[in-house]
């Protein structure tokens, strides 16, 4: 097989030839699309699905750069996405890279110094946040839907899980309840209560916290809260949102 020049040509090849479902295959391609951003010091579109990728030749990543630059890209996106999703995508570079140092594109390996990020317990995801930076947070502006979600995280103290599955139905606004289900009610308090109503105005179904796609997704939400409450992080990477719960 000829070396091909450019490095989404190389991905082309390597996600044909990997034994991968189409899930999974698109999920590997906008991992490996991030990573050429990375090689570029470029940021990634904030819509990574369906972005093309830069212009950048496979033999950039035998340069003498390219591992410096995939070593701060790796921690940036830890940083935005936490270290399940980093190491998930650094597994998929490792991947591609073995692959094309296995037919000859490449000589170095440019992922050799990188290792994955341990993980929090899911049960001590880190420190709750003080209660002086909880109001510094809610107090940040940003669009109706993310104040929304991190008053209601914050007041009622749920799991992300639950909160992100909820749909306009389940809601007793004037009781500031859900309904009850399953799981019993999950209640709000004022914050909330002054927000909610606006943000599901004119709908009847559907997520309440919704995309132009469908439900927002834990990945979404996460990274959208890491990079606001960056400025408000003494170390400057962002907080998670675990944090933001009180228990």
């Amino acid at each position: 097989m000829r070396q091909p020049v450019e490095y989404a040509v190389a991905v082309d090849r390597y996600l044909a030839a990997a034994a991968l479902g189409d899930a999974s295959r698109r999920v590997y391609r906008i991992a490996l699309t991030t990573w050429a951003w990375a090689l570029v010091e470029g940021a990634p579109p904030e819509r990574r699905r369906g972005a093309a990728a830069p212009g950048v030749p496979l033999h950039l990543l035998d340069s003498p750069q390219a591992a410096a630059r995939l070593r701060a890209a790796f921690a940036a996106r830890s940083a935005a996405v936490g270290p399940r999703t980093a190491n998930r995508e650094l597994s998929v570079l490792n991947g591609a890279v073995a692959w094309w140092r296995e037919r000859g594109w490449l000589r170095a390996d440019p992922t050799a110094g990188l290792r994955p990020l341990p993980l929090p317990s899911r049960r001590n995801p880190g420190a709750r946040l003080a209660p002086e930076q909880v109001r510094a947070v809610l107090a940040l502006r940003a669009p109706l839907r993310e104040q929304t979600l991190w008053h209601l995280l914050h007041e009622s103290g749920a799991a992300i899980e639950r909160v992100l599955a909820l749909d306009v139905d389940d809601l007793d606004l004037p009781a500031r309840r859900t309904r009850p289900g399953r799981e019993g009610a999950l209640g709000w308090g004022e914050g909330t209560a002054g927000l909610l109503p606006l943000l599901v105005l004119g709908r009847l179904t559907g997520p309440v916290f919704a995309t132009s796609r469908g439900r927002l997704s834990y990945r979404r939400a996460a990274e959208v809260f890491t990079a606001a409450t960056r400025p408000l992080d003494p170390a400057g990477r962002g907080w998670t949102l675990h944090r933001l719960t009180p228990r």
